[in-house]
């Protein structure tokens, strides 16, 4: 019997409308654009009760006397229904929800909204709410699994996606659909469904046809279509039984089919042939309400009579409930394609992939239904799997099974259901600041050069690149003909490339602006089957990653260069100045998270690479957003979590948290779309998005700043705070070190400003652990200082009258100055060696001599360590027992604060003069517990403002580096006596007279202890050399009045000198030293006396107290004189 189709009549304005039935059936709910909500006892009831909702509703959902709808002010509301009295708000969203739908028992909701997201939220608790994200366009359709498994959605992006509910992960994704940017663009809302009860087929309505996928397996099993179809389908609703299915099209065409049979049941055509946007399907009878898209009510009547079953289907049904109830519902969550990676889209990527039929054999680990199946039963709604049967029900059913006709088919085993952690489908390459490629307009690139626009609409298919300063280039307008997917953008050229296709090959375009000649651009061919998948530029040279896991790198100017394998899959690249950087799938991530690498190569003239495919590390259940420079070239990424990750190049290239953009996010569903990152102003350009992951190419975005913190803890305290300040400074000045390093020009303003900031956060610090009585913490604070910020400590440690901190810092201050000394002579040692063995090496030939022997000058050192034992060790056993190390500490600068890692230790342990004659060989050393029983402050009676002002001379922050030829420190404690001692002349006021020492080291003379503190030590030939060249620094630099400056010009010219006239001064000052050895002592007390105004008058800037504490005082008063003397 023919469904019988009653006339139309006016429910709401024009628009969009939506339709259901109560629970029971005795009424109809409509929805419309003029927001009201209306109850219909009937078709023919002409006073329904109408509720307004707001002014806008775009769907509604009735169950268990609660009425849901998604009204335009961008919420999920709830009344009770029928009486109409408003329950509440479920949820919001940044923008209109376009779809709303009940599960099987009414205890939750999903709702679909225009920005990407897709919600599920408890109905009697909306606090319990669940979101989805992965799409990247409006979502158009919702609709729940009857076993509240899964849940489908539908979207503008063109994609239809089966979610977890559990876990909120993406089990499959089809792109079936045709892509747009809203709703109303839409050529279909794709309403689709599951099957009522078994949940067995999920029906999506595509183009002319209704597509049915086989639950778990995610087949497509079989399409649903007929010739009297002319347009796209645009929703479909199944009976409550399941055994039919309904469709209704964009030109008012209704069609019900038999889902068993295939058959079609029912045709009927809408009178004015309005699309058709609501359709449901009475709960009991067999009646079909409909709406259209100008607010009409229609309604269908005995359309396919349920009566008609046969009984073999009422048997079958109840083997299908049987079987039903075999299984839980966490058993088969776990269910589905999961090892296909191309089976699913990642989230934000929108092109599709479609499913691969040809290795259906591989997947069935995470099915529970053989493929084999398709021979045994037919496969229609109520059909079982025998061998789910044969495994799984009772021996007594499965002999009553046997009376059908199933009983002579095959059985195969069931294999097992895979219940570990499932692999998450590899995210797709993309350009970074780049915007999905299904847009109509969308920005190719957009960073600190300028941006690029591409324009692929009906009117024209161009690219737009426009520069942020117009001085480097004019904006241009480009035909995009070849319909170029990724771009980049640098000061030199504009880099495009397009995939490849049937007739043409994947090509990269360089538009060389800055080219001095007349030709400005190249194309380059990859080969057959090589798609170019992501580009950079740096400076002088482009590069482009392949499908074929290869890595080319080309000259601006067109020529070919480097080709090298990568490990994987690339993700994306970034290029700055000579530094490329690759990101790569670096194997296969499990629940939800990615598995990425990360290369990091220098590709200047020795090209070297940095990080060696390191593991990429991201938030969870995240993928990678971003990733580029700063504009001061240290590589930095975002991830889909708004972390932004700046490489700590001071902590052995690790990667650090410096922002997390989702702080600054209003909403939950706003993002920032990053740009570039600046070190210097520590800024994060960033543009923000309201309600979606990227911003509209019109009207143009505005670009906002975001300011950087790191993840420090107690960021509320003031320690906290202070904390986080002083190390995102360090890191956000590592960038200085690295372009000295490489020869790059900066500010040295700005390396100035940044230490000083540093130490006046950490003065601050030790001044609150100071007042918390934390001692050990001010100790620890100082060892991160500067020598001029730890004199100030000092000071501050005495006139807080903590005394014991006081002496601990002056300690470490001794400790600090013989470890640099220590540092600058290494590093002198070390030329002065290669200049050594580059005379001996002319005219020489290579055969083995005692000089090229592992005991030359550089391996010395080498040989003590690996050997464990030498002439040094056997003559100074004791300071070996005392478990005493070589240096492990370098600092590069006397401005620059260094981490001390460990004690200063005996110089034994250097290098070695091969030249020096050894005397007193055979005496022995002090052991160390000797010089360490004895008050520090004892060696300090003869201390003279002099010291201390030199101490500042050579560590002012404003500096250069300065190495001065002298020998090493002997050890800690002599170099700690020795720091403090009276100079015998002006000369003996340098860094090298404070760590003067014997210049043989295997020369074995006592270490100094207060008792011999006043022997008078050697001169060097730098003393000599500036003794008779004072004269003619002061002339030609007349306004220096700080004996400190006279040194610094004094170590530059002596530096000029060549070796042989270095080491015929420090000849010179060894002669003038054994003459006047005999009457050391003697000197000295004569010269300090005779030089004791002219010290003074070279230091009466300093503002020191001159008074000299006689040598009976009290250890305290000892020490608040040292401390106030160093300032």
């Amino acid at each position: 019997m023919p469904a019988i189709q009653k006339p139309m009549r006016y429910g709401h304005t024009e628009g969009h409308t939506d339709v259901c039935f109560d629970d029971s059936g005795s009424c109809i709910v409509t929805c419309g654009s003029d927001g009201d909500v209306r109850i219909w006892e009937d078709l023919d009831d002409d006073d329904p009760k109408s509720i307004n909702v707001g002014e806008k509703a775009y769907s509604c959902a009735l169950k268990n006397g609660k009425l849901v709808t998604a009204v335009s002010n961008n919420t999920v509301q709830v009344h009770t229904f029928p009486e109409g009295v408003p329950d509440g708000i479920l949820t919001r969203f940044t923008t209109n929800a376009n779809h709303v739908v009940f599960n099987g028992d009414g205890t939750k909701i999903a709702a679909g909204s225009s920005d990407f997201l897709v919600k599920i939220v408890d109905v009697m608790d909306s606090s319990q709410q669940k979101t989805f994200r992965g799409h990247d366009a409006p979502v158009l359709s919702l609709s729940f699994d009857p076993k509240d498994i899964f849940l489908t959605s539908a979207s503008c992006d063109g994609s239809v996606r089966v979610w977890h509910i559990s876990d909120q992960t993406c089990a499959i994704s089809w792109p079936l659909l045709q892509k747009c940017n809203d709703v109303v663009n839409a050529k279909s809302i794709c309403r689709l469904a599951w099957q009522p009860k078994s949940g067995k087929l999920l029906a999506i309505p595509v183009e002319k046809s209704v597509k049915l996928y086989r639950r778990e397996t995610w087949s497509n099993q079989f399409d649903l279509s007929d010739s009297f179809i002319s347009q796209t389908l645009n929703i479909v609703t199944w009976s409550p039984c399941g055994q039919y299915l309904a469709a209704g099209s964009i030109n008012g065409l209704i069609i019900v089919w038999n889902v068993e049979t295939k058959d079609c049941m029912e045709r009927v055509k809408h009178e004015k042939g309005y699309a058709i946007c609501g359709l449901a399907w009475h709960p009991t009878c067999g009646r079909i309400s409909y709406t259209d898209a100008e607010g009409n009510l229609g309604l269908l009547e005995n359309v396919c009579d349920p009566s008609a079953k046969t009984s073999r289907i009422k048997v079958s049904s109840r083997v299908e409930k049987d079987y039903s109830d075999l299984f839980d519902g966490d058993d088969t969550s776990n269910a589905g394609d999961f090892l296909n990676d191309n089976a699913v889209e990642i989230p934000s990527f929108s092109k599709g992939i479609v499913n691969d039929d040809g290795n259906d054999d591989d997947l069935m680990l995470a099915s529970s239904r053989p493929r084999q199946r398709s021979y045994i039963l037919e496969d229609d709604e109520n059909s079982v799997d025998v061998t789910v049967l044969k495994s799984g029900l009772p021996k007594e059913e499965e002999d009553d099974d046997q009376a059908g006709s199933i009983h002579n088919l095959p059985v195969t085993s069931q294999k097992p259901l895979y219940d570990g952690p499932m692999p998450t489908p590899r995210q797709r390459p993309f350009q970074s600041s780049s915007t999905p490629l299904h847009l109509t307009h969308r920005f190719m690139v957009w960073n600190s050069i300028g941006i690029i626009r591409c324009y692929n609409d009906e009117q024209d298919n161009a690219i737009d690149v426009e520069f942020h300063d117009t001085s480097i280039h004019h904006a241009t307008h480009l035909p995009n003909t070849l319909n170029y997917t990724v771009a980049d953008l640098s000061h030199e050229a504009i880099l495009l490339a397009c995939e490849s296709t049937d007739e043409l090959a994947s090509k990269l375009h360089c538009l060389h602006f800055s080219s001095w000649d007349s030709s400005k651009e190249w194309i380059v061919d990859m080969p057959q089957n090589e798609d170019i998948e992501a580009i950079c530029l740096g400076q002088g040279w482009a590069a482009a990653a392949t499908s074929a896991l290869l890595l080319r790198l080309f000259t601006v100017g067109g020529v070919q260069k480097e080709v090298f394998s990568l490990p994987g899959p690339v993700v994306s690249i970034a290029g700055h100045g000579e530094q490329l950087c690759i990101v790569y799938h670096k194997g296969t991530g499990f629940n939800g998270d990615q598995c990425l690498g990360v290369q990091l190569l220098e590709l200047g003239k020795k090209k070297k690479q940095i990080l060696h495919g390191d593991p990429l590390p991201l938030t969870r259940k995240s993928y990678l957003a971003w990733v580029g420079f700063s504009a001061e070239g240290t590589p930095c990424y975002v991830d889909s979590e708004g972390c932004v990750r700046m490489l700590n190049r001071g902590l052995g290239n690790t990667w650090t948290p410096i922002c997390n953009t989702r702080e600054h996010c209003k909403g939950k569903s706003d993002h920032y779309w990053v740009v570039g990152i600046h070190e210097n102003s520590q800024q994060l350009r960033c543009i923000p998005c309201k309600g979606s992951r990227f911003p509209p190419t019109l009207p143009r975005p505005a670009v906002a700043i975001l300011s950087f913190r790191l993840p420090y803890c107690q960021i509320a305290t003031e320690k906290g705070q202070m904390e986080e300040q002083f190390w995102r400074s360090v890191m956000f000045h590592n960038h200085l070190d690295y372009l000295a390093k490489n020869g790059y020009e900066y500010e040295e303003s700005t390396k100035n400003q940044a230490i000083k900031e540093q130490q006046e956060l950490l003065m601050k610090m030790l001044a609150l652990s100071c007042k918390l009585d934390r001692e050990f913490r001010c100790v620890e604070l100082a060892d991160l200082m500067t020598q001029n910020a730890l004199n100030l400590a000092i000071k501050y440690a005495s006139r807080s009258r903590k005394l014991i901190l006081a002496q601990k810092l002056s300690e470490l201050a001794v400790e600090k100055a013989a470890e640099l000394a220590a540092t600058q002579e290494e590093e002198e040692e070390e030329e002065e060696g290669e200049d050594f063995r580059k005379k001996l090496s002319a005219g020489y030939s290579n055969t083995a001599t005692e000089w090229s022997q592992p005991r030359l000058i550089n391996q010395v050192e080498e040989d003590v360590e690996s050997r464990g034992g030498t002439d040094d060790t056997e003559e100074k056993p004791e300071l070996h027992k005392h478990g005493q190390s070589s240096l492990s500490k370098s600092a590069d600068s006397s401005d620059t604060p260094t981490i001390k890692s460990g004690a200063v230790t005996s110089v034994n342990q250097g290098r070695v003069n091969p030249f020096k004659v050894l005397a007193n060989s055979k005496e022995p050393a002090m052991p160390v517990s000797s010089t360490r029983s004895t008050n520090i402050l004892d060696s300090m009676n003869k201390s003279s403002r002099k010291s201390s002002a030199l101490n500042r001379a050579a560590n002012n922050e404003k500096s250069p580096v300065i190495k001065p030829l002298i020998p090493k420190p002997k050890s800690k404690q002599v170099s700690a006596a020795s720091y403090f001692q009276k100079k015998s002349s002006q000369a003996d006021k340098t860094e090298e007279g404070k760590e003067e020492n014997p210049t043989d080291v295997s020369s074995e003379t006592p270490a100094v202890c207060p008792q011999n503190a006043e022997n008078q030590r050697p001169k060097t030939g730098f003393q000599v050399w500036l003794e008779e060249n004072r004269s003619n620094i002061l002339s030609d630099n007349p306004d220096f009045s700080d004996e400190a400056d006279i040194i610094k010009e004094g170590m530059i010219r002596f530096r000029v000198l060549s070796a042989e006239e270095r080491k015929a001064w420090t000849n010179k000052a060894k002669g003038e030293t054994a003459n006047d050895g005999t009457e050391a002592k003697k000197r000295k007390r004569d010269e300090s006396h005779k030089t004791e105004n002219q010290k003074e008058a070279a230091e009466e800037n300093l503002s020191l107290p001159k008074k000299q504490k006689p040598l009976d005082l009290s250890t305290n008063q000892k020490l608040s004189a040292f401390a106030f003397k160093q300032d």
